[in-house]
């Protein structure tokens, strides 16, 4: 565009207001709102309006059979002064989601960036190992059987031939052992979307980037990790990070299917779990909208916070 038609251009938006410009503008480029018109539906009927609805709902005393009654802000109330186990559910969430998530999100990265050199073939045949579990079916049985509570529980036998424990352990009946074994078990599958979207940012990395780099003054795989690889995927970075938090503050699957609902003594009890009971077993549907509500703002502050960060990212 010459710069007399961009005056030009600025001279015609002086003459009309906001609307008629974007109007205009809409009109020009109507052929690319009619094709991003189909997803926009979709996304407004599937995640924006039923975050408003459970924005709204929150505020009433809703039990899925009556007509909402307002309550305001008495749910609210209730789950951060009367609510005890909501804050044991919170205190757990936080736990699994600053333990798995960085931990997930590093070691991921990590993995995609050591295997990133390897041929093509080994290349896929490492990338299908590490992306496995997070896919298997099976994973929960596998952990299962190696922490099974009797003596035929791979650990447990183990423990017991080399003379180190008496009794078989219930591990996941056990108080000391069910969350660190969840996280464990999390971190195992961890490497999914992410670490493939990982990969494939490291393999749209200009190599003459490097290059560059290294006539700049770059002098080992570190430097050109921070001031090369990091800027030029971090649409891959922020994907990645979105992922590693709605997954992290989402936990809760893991510790059903090895501990069972509720988990002993509530020791990997979590936001997740709480919804989950107040709407799906208690009908509290109102309660249980305040606090998808509270997991919705941890969950975009969390965003909020990684963007910062990754967008400090090789200056």
């Amino acid at each position: 565009m010459s710069a007399k038609t961009a005056a030009k251009k600025a001279v015609a938006r002086k003459d009309m207001t906001m609307l008629q410009w974007t109007w205009k503008e809409m009109k020009r480029n109507r052929v690319g709102y009619a094709m991003v018109a189909p997803f926009m539906l979709l996304f407004t009927l599937f995640t924006v309006l039923p975050v408003v609805l459970s924005i709204v709902i929150s505020f009433t005393d809703f039990n899925l059979l009556q007509w909402p009654e307002i309550v305001w802000f008495k749910n609210y109330e209730r789950m951060f002064l009367d609510d005890d186990l909501f804050m044991t559910a919170c205190e757990n969430t936080f736990v699994f989601a600053i333990i798995v998530g960085p931990v997930s999100y590093i070691m991921s990265f990590m993995v995609a960036w050591f295997i990133n050199d390897l041929s093509p073939r080994i290349r896929a045949v490492v990338t299908l190992i590490f992306y496995a579990p997070s896919i298997s079916g099976q994973v929960y049985t596998i952990w299962a059987t190696l922490f099974s509570g009797d003596s035929y529980g791979w650990v447990n036998a183990w423990l017991l031939k080399l003379g180190i424990i008496n009794k078989e352990i219930i591990f996941f009946q056990n108080e000391k052992w069910v969350m660190p074994l969840c996280i464990v078990v999390a971190l195992w599958m961890s490497l999914g979307t992410a670490f493939l979207s990982f990969i494939a940012g490291l393999q749209g990395v200009d190599r003459s980037l490097y290059e560059a780099g290294a006539v700049d003054g770059l002098r080992n795989r570190w430097q050109e990790l921070w001031y090369v690889t990091l800027p030029s995927m971090k649409p891959q970075l922020m994907f990645g990070a979105i992922l590693s938090i709605t997954s992290a503050f989402g936990f809760g699957d893991v510790v059903t299917a090895l501990c069972g609902y509720p988990s002993v003594e509530y020791k990997a009890h979590t936001i997740m779990h709480h919804l989950n009971d107040y709407y799906g077993m208690r009908f509290e549907v109102g309660y249980a909208s305040a606090i998808a509500v509270v997991l919705f703002v941890i969950m975009i502050g969390a965003n909020m916070l990684v963007t910062k960060m990754i967008s400090k990212v090789g200056q």
